[in-house]
């Protein structure tokens, strides 16, 4: 009998002070698909430099085996978060971590017109632009429309995104 495919998933892991980029080489050397959102700053020659945007926080593709044996094995200072309703590593589902990314990475755009009034805190879907496909919550900050996305209510991000792009769902 042939032995199961352990399934890809993302895990979230908590990480030293400063670690995130020094995981970020170790997993790009071994050639682990991860995200760790940064932004790039100038430093005090005036170069830009990436800083992790989100302390002390890695997240990662890959089977529960590799997740594991990243720390146990290769010893990287990574702290998985757990799920205590199912008392297992938590895993980020795949669309809630798409979704997460996207936003994350997406740049202001500019409004348009919608003729279905939304409001704070309604569901919506983008179905233009470059966020096509991405479910959220409304949120209104500063006259501006943005959609946030949330990670199993442990973080959120947000991009603005015209109201015209987005449909209650």
């Amino acid at each position: 009998m042939p032995e199961p495919v352990e399934k890809f998933s993302w895990f979230a892991a908590k990480t030293r002070f400063g670690q995130e980029l020094k995981i970020k080489e170790a997993l790009e050397a071994r050639k682990i698909q991860h995200f760790i959102p940064v932004d790039y700053k100038k430093d005090y020659r005036g170069k830009l430099r990436p800083s992790p945007v989100i302390k002390n926080l890695v997240f990662l593709y890959a089977t529960k085996a590799v997740a594991c044996s990243l720390k146990v094995d290769m010893g990287l200072p990574l702290m998985y978060m757990f799920d205590y309703a199912n008392h297992r590593m938590l895993e980020v589902p795949d669309k809630q971590m798409d979704d997460f990314i996207r936003v994350f990475d997406m740049s202001e755009d500019t409004g348009g017109l919608m003729n279905v009034s939304l409001e704070r805190g309604d569901r919506v879907r983008v179905v233009k632009g470059p966020l096509v496909g991405v479910e959220g919550t409304v949120l209104e900050l500063h006259g501006k429309h943005f959609i946030e996305v949330n990670l199993i209510g442990l973080l959120s991000a947000r991009a603005s995104v015209p109201r015209s792009y987005m449909e209650k769902i």
